[in-house]
């Protein structure tokens, strides 16, 4: 073999491929005797091991000189039709008779062979007629060819009658054994109105295999439940619609709380964030609407392709919103943990000042630049201002209830969900938690607490929690009252532990003041330090004096908007219109711009 990088020269070179390419050349050069014939094989076989061998030992010592897979060469789908080729299929049955020596193999040699012509003639004539087959099809035929032809008599109506329609070609091929297995399911779905209507007189990139109606009902035999996610995907089946209606946000428009709202309200949330591929989203949506109750699409979800507009159930939409220019700041004031300066265990002999240097923003910088606004508005990766105009061919099909991030701040949070429980069918929000709805669900205590204060107590430990209250704690006590004499700066603030602790802890009166101590100086520096961070945040106003000096940034900015905003301004212009600083940076912009 001279070029390795070649995946037709690599089949070629094949045993199977070698052996009944001398078959075919004795059979053009009129034979010379079966004798001579064998003994070229034998030797064929014979050298090819020895290869083999050379390249395996060969490899062990230089492993940079193992051949690349084979689809990685240039020639790889080319190569594919190397396996249906007479050489390769009459080295195929040589081979078998071979290995069935001694049961037989070689006196049905002859009748191997005259198979093997026919079989070559019926792919020849298969791929000529449906010359849209990909190069997976032809591996996965490759790996089972007698199944293929076995069953393929079967199946050639329904490809002859799609065979202008090559999605679902390419599905029904890619899918052959369950085709095979589910065929009178499947043929009764691929000539139905509704498969017409719905993906073949639409040219559907991604037709279903299988009715998405009867895989909705579970009272079916195949249904979302009996298919795997991983096979759903392979068929292109669309997502389960199980979910109660879909949730949608801008980013940096509070969309954390808005989770921990519905949550409360009984709302089960499929979420697919941090997840990488348009396989992976699909896979974790299909399993996860067999449990929850609403689906959550981000920002993320356009950037990996337009798969699910198609596949997603078009359901009730709710989208929060925000003003752009709050939302730039939020984004801009975003701080995060300092890289291994995060500390969550403390204990009485931590110098609290050290503890609570845990804190930087953009780049890893101590400082806020309002600068940061260029970024944000010219590096398109960044995604701040590109959800709406990536989802409007979404948006424009579902029917959306927009609400405004002032609509869930702590005075209005609980109406508001009461409002949207009736309207999205789900459960009001309990009176009894009002507190949740009433506390601030982010901000820059997340990047600083909890802190776990560990006190050794007659060698055990006891364990404080330093929190706020907006995180669930299990079976923990609320003592701040019990340590600190005065009502806090902040009512947020929260210290957690378990009654057993408690209770050993207030019996040690010389401890328990060691704590109060050291907490009453943890929280005075604590209290300092979220005032100095927030000393440091920029407004609203510094972003539009920077727009009001930066044209560049300004423009660059209204182009961007003006086409993000299209959706909303249509359908909801009245909160567009309360929006004080977008209103302001639009006068800005005609004045300074027209």
């Amino acid at each position: 073999m001279h070029n390795p990088n070649s995946a037709v020269e690599r089949i070629k070179n094949h045993l199977a491929y070698k052996l009944g390419q001398t078959m075919i050349e004795y059979d053009k050069n009129g034979g010379g005797g079966y004798l001579s014939l064998f003994k070229k094989l034998y030797n064929i076989k014979k050298q090819h091991k020895k290869e083999k061998q050379i390249y395996q030992e060969t490899i062990k010592v230089f492993p940079t000189l193992k051949y690349p897979e084979l689809k990685q060469c240039p020639d790889y789908n080319e190569a594919l039709k190397c396996y249906f080729h007479l050489s390769y299929m009459l080295g195929e049955v040589l081979i078998k008779a071979d290995q069935d020596k001694f049961i037989g193999g070689y006196f049905n040699l002859n009748k191997y062979i005259k198979k093997a012509k026919k079989e070559f003639k019926l792919f020849q004539d298969i791929f000529k007629e449906f010359d849209q087959i990909n190069s997976n099809i032809i591996k996965a035929i490759a790996n089972n060819k007698q199944l293929f032809l076995k069953e393929f008599p079967k199946i050639k109506n329904l490809l002859n009658i799609h065979k202008d329609y090559t999605p679902i070609i390419d599905n029904i091929f890619h899918n052959f054994d369950y085709v095979t297995k589910n065929f009178n399911l499947i043929e009764e779905w691929l000539l139905s109105n509704d498969f017409n209507e719905k993906y073949k007189k639409e040219n559907h990139p991604y037709p279903s295999l299988l009715d998405p109606k009867k895989l909705n009902d579970e009272k079916e035999e195949i249904n979302y439940k009996s298919i795997p996610a991983e096979l759903a995907w392979e068929m292109n089946l669309p997502l389960p619609d199980g979910y109660k209606f879909i949730f949608m946000h801008d980013p940096a428009s509070g969309h954390l709380a808005m989770e921990r709202f519905l949550y409360e309200c009984g709302i089960k949330l499929i979420s697919y964030y941090f997840r990488e591929t348009i396989e992976e989203m699909y896979r974790v949506i299909y399993e996860q609407s067999k449990t929850q109750n609403a689906l959550e699409l981000y920002g993320n979800f356009w950037i990996k392709g337009n798969y699910f507009y198609d596949t997603l159930s078009l359901k009730p939409t709710l989208y929060l919103t925000r003003d752009p220019l709050s939302r730039m700041k939020a984004y801009i004031n975003h701080a995060y943990p300092k890289n291994d300066l995060f500390i969550h265990d403390i204990s009485l002999e931590n110098n609290p000042l050290e503890v609570l240097d845990c804190i930087c923003y953009a780049d890893g910088l101590d400082t806020i630049s309002v600068e940061l606004c260029k970024r944000w508005i010219f590096e398109k990766s960044e995604n701040l201002f590109q959800v709406q105009k990536h989802f409007i061919h979404f948006l424009n099909r579902c029917d959306i209830s927009y609400i405004d991030m002032e609509e869930i701040n702590l005075e209005n949070a609980f109406d508001t969900m009461k409002k949207l429980a009736k309207k999205f069918n789900f459960s009001e929000p309990d009176i009894k938690n009002l507190i949740v709805f009433q506390t601030r669900m982010t901000g820059i205590f997340d990047f600083i607490l909890p802190k776990n204060l560990n006190i050794l107590l007659n060698d055990e430990k006891i364990q404080i929690i330093i929190t706020t209250k907006n995180r669930t704690i299990g079976n923990f006590i609320d003592i701040t009252n019990k340590i600190f004499d005065k009502k806090l700066k902040n009512k947020n603030l929260t210290l957690y532990i378990t009654q057993k602790h408690f209770n050993k802890l207030s019996k040690n009166h010389k401890i328990f003041k060691q704590c109060q101590d050291y907490l009453s100086l943890f929280l005075i520096e604590l209290e300092k330090k979220v005032e100095n961070e927030q000393n440091k945040k920029i407004n609203e106003i510094d972003i539009l004096k920077y727009l009001k000096q930066n044209q560049e940034s300004r423009i660059e900015l209204k182009k961007i908007l003006d086409m993000e905003l299209i959706h909303i301004k249509q359908h909801r212009p009245d909160i567009v219109a309360s929006w004080k600083y977008y209103q302001e940076f639009e006068k800005m912009c005609k004045e300074l711009d027209a």
